[in-house]
């Protein structure tokens, strides 16, 4: 079986499915791997490279491909070259590619969605929306560093003493955990916030102060919070409203998958902050958590600079598509049986990640 590894077209994508170091994985399973030309050098890696490790190279893989790797969705023109019974692994989110998902389905085309990889143990080595979250987390606190002028770190000298920063994160999940990290690395006081009462020791544990309030937890599945109600926003903004005010650095990285981010600051907010005072919004493009950033691009409010994040793990195209590929690979692995790709659909992973081609479904075409 044939395995295509395309070139990403989406003009800010530098990450690629697969890196020269995970090939071997695959031709050991029994696979033939073909590299779209070009499709890592984004990334940091070469044709050459993607040769030596056993693959080829070729211009165009994709139409006798038995199975087609990508990060973004394949855009309609891609899915409409594949031949029945092709299938796709990538990130497939529906609602935002509705047209994308109907060619593959009445097109006879199998595929499964990264991002629908379900949270559990056995699982957590096929969890891409974890391991990009984690380049993503570090990237903002970098960001924020980067562009704050003044030190991170306590600096005590002949001269005198310089403050450290004050940085407030809000969300705690894997993004969240790893800028809290960064951050304290680079030597700021930290303090966060997160709506599940679960995070208060997760945040502590990595060296921030962990902001409790006098309100209701939102628990939810698979490890994300439940969406609140616009009473709980309210008053979650005015009681954070000091403490965003008394920030140099604020980044949020609060998500709800597959919806709109949650809106955790208002602009008057942020124009309570400090001059020189950045905000760093992770979710700025599935909606925000600032009201007023804008994805991929630099705004000011009041006296801070707010930066909104768009694709933000493929900014660190190398260490993400090292994770990435490593997810994908591992659940292609789950798949194959023989040297033949052969998805169990009795497998809760497999089961959850399927989109179009589901054995059973209407017309072979229905998400499973």
């Amino acid at each position: 079986m044939r395995i295509a590894v395309v070139r990403e077209l989406r003009d800010d994508e530098q990450r690629v499915a697969l890196v020269p170091d995970l090939v071997g994985r695959l031709t050991a399973l029994g696979y033939e791997v073909v590299v779209e030309t070009g499709a890592g050098l984004e990334a940091q890696h070469s044709d050459e490279e993607y040769v030596a490790a056993g693959a080829l190279i070729a211009d165009d893989p994709h139409t006798d491909a038995d199975l087609v790797l990508s990060v973004q969705p394949l855009e309609r023109h891609e899915a409409r070259r594949l031949r029945p019974g092709t299938t796709t692994v990538g990130f497939l989110p529906v609602d935002a590619v509705p047209e994308v998902v109907e060619t593959l389905a009445t097109g006879g085309v199998r595929s499964f969605a990264m991002e629908r990889v379900p949270r559990i143990s056995r699982a957590q080595t096929m969890d891409a929306l974890s391991s990009q979250a984690l380049v993503s987390g570090y990237r903002c606190a970098i960001v924020a560093a980067g562009m704050l002028r003044r030190f991170f770190p306590l600096n005590m000298t002949a001269a005198g003493t310089v403050p450290p920063a004050e940085v407030l994160v809000l969300g705690a999940g894997v993004a969240g955990l790893q800028a809290i990290a960064t951050a304290r690395r680079l030597g700021a006081v930290v303090k966060a916030y997160d709506v599940r009462a679960a995070a208060a020791e997760e945040i502590r544990s990595v060296g921030a102060q962990a902001i409790e309030l006098d309100l209701p937890t939102l628990e939810g599945s698979g490890g994300y919070a439940r969406e609140m109600g616009e009473e709980r926003a309210r008053l979650q903004q005015e009681l954070l409203t000091p403490y965003v005010a008394a920030a140099d650095a604020l980044i949020t990285t609060a998500a709800l998958p597959g919806r709109r981010a949650p809106l955790l600051v208002s602009r008057a907010m942020v124009e309570q902050m400090r001059p020189g005072s950045v905000v760093v919004d992770l979710a700025a493009d599935t909606g925000g958590n600032v009201e007023g950033s804008v994805a991929g691009d630099v705004v000011r409010i009041g006296q801070a600079q707010v930066w909104g994040g768009r694709n933000v793990a493929s900014q660190l195209p190398g260490p993400a598509s090292r994770l990435y590929a490593q997810n994908v690979v591992n659940l292609v692995a789950l798949m194959t049986r023989d040297g033949v790709l052969d998805p169990d659909f009795d497998d809760e992973i497999v089961a959850a990640s399927c989109v179009t081609g589901a054995p059973g479904a209407a017309g072979e075409g229905s998400g499973a």
